[in-house]
């Protein structure tokens, strides 16, 4: 795009020469455009455990990297997004911790969750009992989502007498409801209808009884207690084998998780576990990322801070950085995306190597995400 084509499409336009105001004006902008870079062209996804935060703990220098993404005044100036595969809290309330542990201000809608996927499913089990898994808040995320009859599996169990052998033993306590009508209540629609859907949210933090129960709901139908039936619908936030917490080596994760569910519930049931799996490394996370990225662009140029996705399609990225920690999830996730994405792996999380990884190599790989950030600015907001 030049001066000539703009003049050009303004006669076309008008019938008639620019005014020299008109000129002026152009002249002036393009001159602005010219001389900087177009940060419209990329954008940037960044993983947060092991890449930005280990524990609730900032690392790599993420909260300096974070700041040069702003302006003078704390505006946005670079569109990015985290992309996740962890969860538990809605996106809002991610967006409030993360804002403060980094010190910039960040939205909701730069908050992509293994579990913001599940709101493509309330049109299908909005009104149906469905149950939530896992540490946090999964109940209230759902509900949050549009879901109308959604109980986590703490409240679910406490519906049934001994559903849970070993809950003599637990030494912790588990959160009472504080309105009892409320449980009341609860309880009669547990043992009269089925469960349509199990999702597993976050990570599960009592795996004996989760395991247990989800198999109770599977193998019958919906209805624990009652003889085998129709599996429900089960769905998984992401299916990450291992994760980097505060403990030196990685910890179990979800996928984990999944493949303890699935070898027991296979012994127990004549068919196979029937699940669906969201997170990265699935190519239409990315997608999805690129189209939220296309929105935040939309409202750095239009000043709006809610958009219609449908708007989003007309912008194209030149490229599209993952900044990740883990090889088989950031990196064969952004491979497998395809273009634009350039993924960059760190060494601050699961990846520790010196070497660029074998079996998942990434397009660079940095000490920390920090250095990441250097590099994307360095190549993409040079003159």
């Amino acid at each position: 795009m030049n001066l000539r084509i703009l003049r050009k499409a303004w006669r076309s336009r008008n019938g008639d020469q620019p005014s020299s105001a008109f000129s002026h004006n152009i002249i002036r902008l393009f001159s602005q455009l010219s001389s900087q870079s177009t940060p419209d062209a990329f954008g940037i996804a960044f993983d947060i455990d092991g890449v930005v935060l280990r524990s609730e703990a900032p690392i790599g220098g993420s909260p300096r990297a974070f700041r040069r993404l702003y302006d003078d005044s704390g505006n946005l100036r670079i569109p990015y997004v985290f992309l996740t595969n962890g969860g538990g809290i809605s996106e809002s309330k991610r967006a409030l911790e993360l804002s403060s542990l980094l010190g910039v201000k960040i939205s909701p809608l730069q908050v992509l969750q293994g579990h913001t996927p599940f709101k493509q499913l309330v049109n299908r089990f909005e009104n149906e009992l469905i149950v939530a898994v896992g540490k946090g808040e999964p109940a209230a995320v759902m509900a949050e989502y549009g879901f109308k009859n959604v109980l986590s599996i703490d409240d679910y169990a406490s519906c049934f007498d001994n559903i849970d052998p070993l809950a003599p033993y637990k030494k912790w306590i588990t959160k009472q409801v504080a309105d009892q009508s409320r449980a009341v209540a609860a309880k009669d629609l547990v043992l009269s209808q089925r469960v349509q859907a199990a999702f597993v949210v976050s990570d599960s933090v009592d795996w004996s009884r989760d395991i247990q129960v989800l198999c109770d709901i599977l193998r019958t139908g919906g209805l624990p207690g009652r003889g085998i039936g129709h599996q429900p619908q089960l769905y998984f936030a992401h299916d990450d084998l291992a994760y980097q917490a505060a403990f030196p080596s990685e910890r179990f994760g979800m996928g984990a998780f999944r493949i303890a569910l699935e070898s027991i519930f296979n012994r127990i049931h004549p068919h196979a576990l029937e699940y669906t799996t969201f997170g990265k490394p699935n190519p239409f996370v990315f997608k999805n990322a690129e189209l939220i990225l296309k929105q935040l662009v939309l409202s750095l140029q239009d000043k709006v801070q809610v958009l219609n996705p449908a708007n989003a399609g007309g912008h194209n990225f030149k490229t599209l950085y993952m900044i990740g920690d883990n090889p088989a999830v950031d990196i064969n996730g952004a491979r497998q995306a395809g273009h634009p994405w350039f993924s960059i792996l760190t060494r601050t999380g699961v990846f520790k190597g010196k070497e660029n990884h074998a079996e998942f190599p990434a397009d660079l790989v940095v000490d920390t995400v920090e250095e990441a950030v250097d590099f994307v600015l360095r190549k993409e907001c040079s003159s």
